[in-house]
């Protein structure tokens, strides 16, 4: 199964997803004149804020929610569900719900992003 790669600039707050990286040495993909920063997706909320997805299975759909504030200034900008066939993006406004459905898979990833807290996954079994 595929893996989401993201880049980040640490200086301006672009995102890149990444489908084949720079091998060069002292080399990689640059913004604002420095190297992007390989965003890691935690798994384990350990505070009082929540970020991994959480999905329930009903009527052939995945129903995938964060239990996350939707402010204007921290929320989730979007989910996305990786499978082997592909991937699908959901994206949020801070005014919206950070609720969405996919159409059912047995097997995949899903993801979120936190405009401050960054990368979160877990795994659809």
């Amino acid at each position: 199964m595929m893996e989401l790669i993201l880049k980040k600039c640490n200086k301006c707050g672009a995102l890149i997803k990444v489908i084949k990286d720079c091998n060069c040495r002292d080399c990689g993909i640059k913004c604002c004149k420095e190297n992007m920063v390989l965003l890691k997706a935690n798994s384990v909320d350990v505070s009082f804020e929540k970020h991994v997805p959480i999905y329930e299975i009903k009527d052939n759909k995945i129903i995938v929610t964060v239990n996350h504030v939707m402010e204007e200034d921290h929320y989730i900008k979007w989910i996305c569900l990786i499978t082997e066939n592909g991937e699908e993006y959901k994206y949020f406004n801070h005014n919206d719900s950070n609720r969405c459905e996919f159409n059912y898979v047995n097997k995949g990833i899903l993801y979120s992003y936190c405009n401050k807290h960054g990368l979160w996954k877990c795994d659809i079994k």
